[in-house]
C-alpha cells in the first residue's frame, strides 16, 4: 500500500511539473509589458519612461505601457512593483527615492534590494536649481544673500519629501546656511506647475523635467547640483563654485520582482543598452541633460548600493523625515 501511495504521489508530482507553465525564451515577450513608476505624469521619471518605452516597444515587439502609481514619496509604485507576478512582464523605473527612502522611512512594506532585482542603468543627471522668473535675486551669490537677509521666508518645492529634488535643496541649505520652507508637492509636474506661478521660489529639479521651461524663459537656472557645469546649460555654474564641495546627481534605471526569469531580465538588459547605444536616444537624452549609464545588471545594482549609503548620510545630518 505505501509503495502504492508513493507511486501515486510521484506521479501527481510529475504531472504537476509537466502542467506548470514554463517560461518560454524563444517568444519573450509575447503580450504588454507595464512600466510602472511612483509618480504622476511630467517629471523626469516618467520623461525616462516614456522616451524609452518607445524604443523598447518597437525592439521587443510589444508594447511598454507606462502605468503611473504616484503617492508616498515613491513607495506607493514600489510595492505594486514588489509585489507583481515575476514573470518578466513587469518592471519598474528605479530613481533615487529608492535609495533614499530606505533610511528616510522607518517601516516599509518592502524592501527594495531584496525584493526587487536589477535590469539595467538608464541615465544619470545634474538637478538644477531653478528660481521663479521674478525672483528678487539674479545669481546663486544673491541669492545666498537673500536667504540669510530672509530667514525662512523663501518656499523650496520639491517632488515629494525624501526625493533627489527634496533632499539636493537639504544639502544647499545645510551648506549654505540659508533657511528654506520646505513645500512636497506629489510629483515634479505639480511642484513646477506652481513654481511658474510663483506660488513657490525654488527647486532643485531634475534636469530633463525643467530643462525647457529654463530654456523657455518661464523660469531662472541660478546653478546644477553636480561638481562641474552641464553642457546641456553651459552658462548655469555648478553651485559649487559658490558652495565649494557641494555635490548631488540623480540616477535612473530599471529593475524587476524578485524571481523574474533570468532570461527575461537578460533580453531586457540587452534592449535597454542597445537604446542607450543609439546615436538618436542619446542625443535625445543629452538634450535633457542626461549621461547614459549602460552595463550589467550588476553593474547597476553596485551603484544603487552606493547611492543608499550616500544618502543616508546626507538624511540624517539634515534631520529629513517623511511627511
Amino acid at each position: 500500500m505505501r509503495l502504492l501511495q508513493k507511486l501515486v504521489a510521484g506521479l501527481v508530482l510529475a504531472c504537476g511539473v509537466i502542467a506548470a507553465p514554463a517560461f518560454a525564451q524563444s517568444d519573450y515577450p509575447n503580450r504588454p509589458i507595464r512600466w510602472i513608476v511612483g509618480y504622476p505624469p511630467g517629471g523626469t521619471t516618467d520623461l525616462l519612461a516614456r522616451l524609452m518605452g518607445q524604443y523598447l516597444s518597437t525592439k521587443l515587439g510589444q508594447q511598454v505601457i507606462i502605468e503611473n502609481r504616484a503617492g508616498g514619496g515613491n513607495n506607493i509604485g514600489t510595492d505594486m512593483a514588489a509585489k507583481a507576478p515575476a514573470d518578466g512582464y513587469t518592471i519598474f523605473l528605479v530613481n533615487p527615492a529608492n535609495a533614499i527612502n530606505a533610511t528616510l522611512y522607518a517601516k516599509l512594506p518592502f524592501n527594495f534590494l531584496e525584493d526587487m532585482v536589477p535590469v539595467a542603468g538608464i541615465v544619470r543627471v545634474p538637478n538644477v536649481m531653478t528660481v521663479t522668473k521674478n525672483f528678487p535675486a539674479k545669481t546663486l551669490a544673491e541669492f545666498i544673500d537673500y536667504g540669510k537677509k530672509n530667514p525662512g521666508k523663501i518656499n523650496m518645492a520639491s517632488s515629494g519629501s525624501g526625493t533627489s529634488v527634496h533632499l539636493s535643496g537639504e544639502l544647499f541649505k545645510f551648506m549654505s546656511g540659508v533657511d528654506m520652507k520646505h513645500v512636497p508637492y506629489k510629483g515634479a509636474g505639480p511642484a513646477t506647475t506652481d513654481l511658474i506661478g510663483g506660488q513657490v521660489d525654488v527647486i532643485f529639479d531634475n534636469m530633463p523635467s525643467i530643462i525647457a521651461h529654463i530654456r523657455g524663459g518661464s523660469v531662472r537656472a541660478l546653478g546644477v547640483t553636480t561638481a562641474q557645469r552641464s553642457p546641456a546649460l553651459p552658462d548655469v555654474p555648478a553651485i559649487a563654485e559658490v558652495v565649494p564641495g557641494y555635490e548631488a546627481s540623480a540616477w535612473f534605471g530599471a529593475s524587476a520582482p524578485k524571481g523574474t526569469p533570468a532570461a527575461a531580465i537578460a533580453r531586457l538588459n540587452r534592449e535597454f543598452n542597445a537604446a542607450l547605444a543609439d546615436p538618436e536616444m542619446q542625443a535625445k537624452l543629452a538634450n535633457l541633460g542626461g549621461v547614459p549609464i549602460p552595463g550589467t545588471p550588476e553593474q547597476f545594482w553596485a551603484l544603487h548600493r552606493m547611492e543608499t549609503e550616500k544618502w543616508a548620510k546626507i538624511v540624517k545630518f539634515s534631520g529629513a523625515k517623511a511627511d
